[in-house]
Order: C-alpha cells, then structure tokens, then sequence
C-alpha cells in the first residue's frame, strides 16, 4: 500500500506474527498430550508381557529326581527287605519348591502295627507300682546291709526295711534274726522313690496288730495281766504287747503308795482304747467290777439297795458294781414322778437286760415283772413277793437271745 511508512509495515508483519504463534502452540499441546498417553499405554503392555513370559520360563523349569543306577547286589538286597511301616518308604514322586517349606507330619494307624491287646495289659500290670502307704505285703530277706535289709516284695525294686523298723527293741543278734531267704509280712509306710523302691516295716505291723488285738480284748471285756514298769506324777506304766500302756493313780484300788508298786504284776482291765492318738489307758478298778460281772448273766434276778435317784432313772448297787434301771424299763404304765415307785436306800429287785463289759454297765428292768401295765405302781409289793416266780416266765425270752447273739 501506498502512503504507508515502513515502520507501519513492521508493525503489521509483527502483529500478524504473533497471531501465528499464539494459535500453534496450543495445537502443539492437544497433540503432544495424545502421543504421551499412547505411549504411556505402550510401555505398560511391553512390562505386562514380559512378566508373563518371564512366569512362564519359571513354572516351565520343575526340579527333577536324580536317580542313581542300581548294581545287581543293591537290587538283590533291596527285594529282600519287607516294610512292615509305610511311612518309613522313601518318596518316589519329585517334592517342589514350595512343598519344600511345609511341615511334613507323619501319620501311623493302627492297623499297620501288630496290637495286641492282653500283652499291653500285661505289660501295665508289670509296671504297676507295688506297695501303697499302709498295705500289708509278704516278701523274701535277698540282702543285709548295715543299716538295713532289702526285701524282695515283687516289684521291679526291693523293698528296703530300716534297722530300727525291723522289730519291737534293740536287736542284737540281726544276722542270726534275718537270713536270706527269710519270708516275712512288712507294713509299706513310705510309697516308691524315684527307684521304684518303699521303704517298709516289722516294727509297724507288730504294732498295728497289737493295737487290732487290744481293741477287740476291750470290746470283750477281757482281763490282762501286766507288769508295772515305771510311774509318774499321773500314775504307772506298763507294757502291753509292745504298746506303752498307763493306769491313773484314780483307778488304782490303792493309789496312795503306788510307786511301790513297781515290777509287780496287777489285773487291769481296758479303760481307753485310741489307736490314732496312741492312748491306751487301764484300770485297777474297772478289772474288780468286771470280775464280779463274770458272775452275772443276762435274764438273771438281781437284788440290790437303790443308791440314787437321777431324773432318768435308779443306780442300784448290786455289791460293788452299780446298774442302772432306766425310767424306760421301770414300768408298762404312765408315771409322774419316779420317787412314787422307789426310794433311796430301798432294797428291790430286778432282771438284769444289758451286760455291756467294756463301759461297766449294767441295765436293770423290773417292766418285765409286772402280769399287767402299770402292776408296780398300783401293787408294788406283790410284784417284788412274786418277783423270783415271773422272773422264770421271761426265762425263755433271754434264752432266745442268747441264741441270736451267737449266731
């Protein structure tokens, strides 16, 4: 154009370019947004098909069992031996790598074993331990030692015994006393060590049979003679079979000098009989009131002075022995009061019921006496006149119970 200046031109080539560059970059960006995409797309395949490739090559290599070659003679002996387990086979199939970290457990039945039932339960009974705490067991002297012997008792160890727990005392001839091959009853009184042995005692069942035979001879009302051995402040002591015995100065008939009485021999008769706390007590006393019930038998008629009068019932003195006739078998009829009957110091008679030796008691029934309910309280006297001719009526009652106690 004409009557345009040069420096008007420029402007407009400058304007123009500008123009140009503002458009392109912006068609430069969209497309090179487009191209990073896709390529990003590309190499994320590329990775993801070369890991599976590279899997395959892993999975595709297994390790392989190696086997060695087999000479005749191994082959020979190897057919020769019979596997009764299966477990103990080696593995004929390849292991994998990952089975590799696994805890292998092997697993027997039952079945795969030779079981047999009465030799297991034979092979318990022979490992079953003899000798419990307080057990009475038979056995053979099979050695002696200095402090002791060992006593074959049927275990898988012998039994050791003590010297002190091999009797009653000092022994002094211990060889003579316990040869080999000796059989003897012992008491366990220590249960199986570590070793399998117990400790066992004669001195122990001496002393538990004398306890047994003491307490029947109590029960029974017996009489035993001992020799007095020693005394205290309290009374005197004896021996009664291997047992410490003691008789309080109260139930001595004389006990005002009683340490004269030092080895000499009394009657005695079983007052306390405590085996767990070992108190075994005797009486003078009690042996002279025992005697006298030796003369006496159930059903017998009995003549004696009322001494008391208790709420329950009379003590009747029978000549140096007391019974009791109870309120229960006074009579068969209704009473208010006992002293409407009887009176301290009256002389009456009764029939003996109850012999009980062991307590000294003696019980007393005039019941029995009476042909009707209540005869003693209305007719006392004829009752006492007649009391010998009925006593004889009740004969055959008593006679039956004789019979029934013995059987």
């Amino acid at each position: 154009m004409k009557g345009v200046s040069d420096k008007d031109a420029q402007i407009d080539n400058k304007i123009k370019g500008n123009k140009k560059d503002v458009k392109k970059p912006i068609q430069v960006l969209h497309i090179s947004k487009k191209d990073c995409d896709s390529n990003k797309k590309e190499i994320l395949d590329e990775k993801q098909s070369l890991s599976k490739e590279i899997k395959k090559e892993i999975t595709a290599i297994k390790p392989q069992s190696i086997k060695e070659p087999i000479n005749e003679e191994q082959e020979n002996n190897s057919s020769n031996i019979n596997f009764e387990n299966k477990s103990y086979r080696e593995p004929t199939k390849s292991i994998d790598s990952q089975d590799e970290e696994q805890n292998f457990t092997i697993e027997r039945k039952v079945d795969e074993f030779d079981f047999d039932e009465s030799a297991f339960l034979e092979a318990l009974n022979e490992n079953e331990p003899i000798g419990a705490t307080g057990e009475v067991i038979k056995g053979k002297v099979i050695a002696l030692e200095s402090d002791g012997l060992y006593i074959d008792i049927g275990g898988k160890a012998p039994g050791f015994m003590p010297k002190k727990e091999c009797g009653l005392g000092v022994i002094t001839n211990f060889k003579e006393k316990f040869t080999i091959g000796l059989e003897m009853e012992v008491l366990v009184i220590k249960e199986q060590n570590a070793d399998g042995m117990v400790t066992v005692s004669a001195r122990a069942l001496i002393l538990r049979q004398s306890w047994e035979k003491v307490a029947s001879s109590a029960k029974n009302g017996e009489l035993i003679q001992v020799i007095i051995n020693g005394f205290n402040r309290g009374g005197l002591t004896c021996d009664v079979d291997g047992l410490r015995g003691f008789i309080p100065r109260s139930q001595l008939e004389d006990g005002q000098d009683y340490q004269s009485l030092v080895s000499k021999t009394l009657k005695v008769a079983f007052l306390e009989v405590n085996p767990e706390s070992r108190k075994l007590v005797l009486s003078e006393k009690k042996a002279l009131l025992v005697s006298k019930f030796a003369d006496l038998k159930l059903g017998q008629l009995i003549e004696g002075e009322v001494l008391a009068i208790k709420p329950y019932g009379f003590f009747v003195d029978l000549g140096g022995a007391s019974g009791l006739l109870h309120q229960s078998s006074l009579t068969n009829g209704s009473i208010r009061n006992l002293r409407e009957i009887f009176r301290e110091g009256e002389i009456i008679k009764a029939l003996i019921t109850e012999i009980d030796l062991e307590r000294g008691r003696i019980g007393l029934n005039t019941a029995l006496l009476e042909n009707s309910p209540g005869e003693l309280i209305v007719d006392k006297d004829k009752v006492m006149i007649e009391a010998s001719e009925r006593a004889l009526k009740t004969k055959a009652l008593f006679d039956k119970k004789d019979l029934e106690n013995d059987s």
